[in-house]
């Protein structure tokens, strides 16, 4: 537990830092902990240190630790590639979904979002790089496809996620990231105040180029096992 509570401290120490070094509000930045593959316990010892948002890529890995962790005040996002028969689990079980790439999905979302519950908080994934193997729409599609998704009942449309190309150079890090967030500048609706990009590797880049959601695994709870994926 010591181990978990000081890469937690150091975490947000980080963050923090990274706030101040490019003139960012205080606290403006949340730290998303990414616990795929990482067992209901961990999860449950970062909640203990004050963490409550956490990132799942895994609809029935994270359906399971919904339920074994029910009696904590959790708020769940997913942040994986969505196919069409998940998106009722996710409309039901989630409080974000960071990873909506096309009118359809978004349609099915909003459509199978249950009525009692709040509306489902979404982020459009753009694929920054133009890399292939990653989900996401192209740049040029955003903003049609922003005036379309903001429309549809039972969603809330917070703004965009992002994993570009791995980069090692500070500059190069940042880059993409400006690129994104001036794009959703341009399109000038104020409610599109979400920006998540930023991982261990490219944190501080992020939080410079206007982050407000850094997804954080590795540096956090380790290295991840997929052995029993």
């Amino acid at each position: 537990m010591a181990t978990l509570a000081q890469r937690l401290k150091q975490i947000r120490s980080q963050i923090n830092d990274a706030e101040l070094a490019y003139n960012r509000q205080p606290g403006s930045v949340l730290l998303l902990a990414v616990s795929k593959t990482k067992p209901s316990e961990a999860i449950a010892c970062a909640y203990q240190f004050g963490q409550r948002h956490f990132g799942e890529n895994y609809l029935q890995e994270a359906l399971k630790k919904q339920q074994e962790l029910g009696a904590y005040a959790i708020t769940w996002h997913f942040i994986g590639p969505i196919q069409s028969n998940k998106t009722k689990a996710l409309a039901t079980h989630f409080d974000w979904v960071h990873s909506v790439d096309s009118l359809k999905i978004a349609r099915r979302l909003s459509e199978q979002r249950p009525s009692h519950l709040p509306p489902l908080n979404i982020c459009l994934q753009v694929n920054i790089s133009d890399e292939p193997s990653k989900s996401g729409i192209t740049l040029a599609e955003l903003p049609p496809l922003c005036e379309l998704v903001a429309k549809l009942p039972n969603l809330k449309l917070r703004g965009v996620m992002a994993i570009p190309a791995p980069q090692q150079d500070f500059e190069q890090q940042r880059r993409p990231y400006k690129i994104l967030y001036q794009a959703v500048a341009k399109l000038g609706q104020p409610e599109l105040d979400t920006f998540s990009f930023g991982m261990t590797g490219d944190l501080t880049a992020a939080i410079a180029e206007g982050s407000t959601i850094v997804r954080i695994g590795t540096a956090l709870f380790g290295e991840r096992d997929y052995s029993q994926m």
